[in-house]
């Protein structure tokens, strides 16, 4: 067994002992009492030594306790002045009695009635004595505080015995050369200090980029890798762009797909609002008919989905070639169960550009999830109001089968037509927080979200 030359001395100084405390063992081995219990403990994780904590609390008044012993306490210092019954004022005008007055009470020492006090003899002479033994009182009051002083009890273990009176070499041990001992090959004749290069070095906790943050960077880099630009908007949207510019009628059962946080607050309309009412009253073939009230398309809500901000970069770019994405958190009023939450991350993306098909949509999902490492990719038809044709992409996870991450389209000319955009748009939505889920092995959504310091450690690194 390699051990250190302390290791060492520690047993030899034991093996003559049945015990030893930590102040004896550090004079016997002239070291401070800190280093012995180290080199005590090392021995102890070897199994050649029992290393055993006592801890010992006593009282200690404090400044103002050790005038209270002097003087007494300030509950018995007023109470030696009420000579039968005495005004209040009387009492209060005592140096003592802001503080007095209320364990007075709390002890039941005094009477008060109709502004006059007076002592509650049979009482005060119960607990005559109850404040002398009352430590944790006293410490409650701040009177005295609690120290605590640990010392140890070293012993040796018969395998510990059995190696010191074998004969242990307490020769010092050298850790690092000199260039001299290297050259003139003193270092043969030197007790070298041996190391274990097999066993981990203490693991070190630095700041932990969270997994969920780590997923959701891996897809931003992926998709610039891609050629994508990334855009930006706002948390609170107007129903104009989170419905309305997206071809969802004011008054029909399509504008309650998601349930919505609706906001007292609302924003203005924007240049060329009057092209999509126009859209959603006699656009298409009909349009959606009825009539189209600009003051509800005013209010605000939080966005339900992150596609309110893929038609306003749409309509702020509207020249084609143009791909970009959004990943931002959106929100929608869920039963909070292991699959639901009321808000979660999205990825929101665009592709614009002539001669686009269904079939180029389809290729990007298939690279997309390929990289990401879901190699099987299906779709099924699908129907989203300002979509058409509509797709949910699917991808097989071991255990669970088919998982359905999302939904897609190209954009309806209802949608695109009142911002100048002739040319098709690809466009999706995915749940980003369900890859998460799918890629760390979670069955339970709100785990991405809590702070679970052990599972962020211990969480693999992010891929570079």
């Amino acid at each position: 067994m390699d051990l250190t030359v302390n290791e060492k001395r520690v047993l030899s100084v034991l093996a003559g002992k049945t015990s030893c405390t930590d102040a004896e063992l550090a004079a016997l081995l002239e070291s401070p009492a800190e280093s012995a219990v180290q080199w005590s403990h090392l021995c102890a994780d070897r199994g050649l030594a029992v290393v055993e904590k006592q801890v010992e609390k006593t009282a200690k008044l404090t400044e103002e306790g050790e005038k209270y012993a002097a003087e007494g306490l300030p509950e018995r210092q007023v109470l030696s002045v009420i000579n039968g019954t005495i005004p209040m004022k009387e009492l209060t005008a005592h140096p003592l009695s802001r503080i007095a007055i209320g364990w007075l009470r709390k002890k039941n020492w005094i009477i008060m009635d109709k502004g006059m006090v007076s002592v509650n003899h049979e009482a005060a002479l119960k607990n005559l004595t109850a404040d002398a033994k009352g430590t944790a009182e006293l410490v409650k009051r701040g009177l005295a505080v609690i120290e605590e002083t640990v010392s140890w009890t070293i012993k040796i273990t018969p395998e510990g015995k059995a190696l010191a009176d074998a004969g242990l070499d307490l020769r010092e041990e050298v850790g690092t050369l000199t260039r001299d001992q290297i050259l003139s090959g003193e270092w043969k004749d030197l007790a070298l200090r041996r190391y274990s290069v097999d066993k981990l070095p203490k693991r070190i906790y630095g700041g932990r980029v969270h997994p969920n943050q780590q997923i959701l960077d891996e897809i931003r880099d992926l998709l610039f890798e891609m050629g994508f630009t990334e855009f930006h908007g706002s948390i609170v949207q107007n129903a104009f762009w989170n419905f309305d510019a997206l071809y969802q009628p004011q008054d029909h059962p399509a504008r309650e797909m998601q349930d919505t946080f609706h906001l007292a607050e609302e924003l203005p309309l924007p240049e060329g609002w009057e092209q999509v009412r126009e859209i959603h009253m006699n656009g298409g073939s009909t349009g959606w008919g009825g009539e189209w009230n600009p003051e509800i398309s005013k209010k605000c809500v939080l966005r339900t989905h992150s596609t309110s901000l893929s038609i306003q970069h749409l309509a702020k770019n509207p020249n084609p070639p143009l791909k970009a994405f959004s990943i931002s958190r959106v929100y929608r009023r869920e039963t909070i169960d292991p699959t639901h939450l009321p808000e979660f991350e999205q990825l929101e993306g665009i592709v614009m550009d002539e001669g686009l098909t269904f079939g180029h949509l389809l290729g990007f999902f298939k690279e997309f999830f390929g990289r990401m490492g879901f190699e099987e990719v299906r779709f099924r038809p699908g129907y989203f109001p300002y979509t058409e044709p509509s797709v949910e992409p699917e991808v097989w996870v071991d255990g669970l089968g088919w998982v359905e991450l999302g939904g897609a389209g190209i954009f309806r000319k209802e949608v695109t037509a009142p911002w100048g955009i002739n040319c098709p748009v690809l466009a999706w939505g995915l749940g980003v927080s369900r890859v998460s889920m799918l890629r760390m092995g979670l069955k339970d959504l709100r785990q991405l979200y809590k702070s679970d310091i052990d599972w962020i450690r211990n969480s693999p690194a992010r891929r570079v």
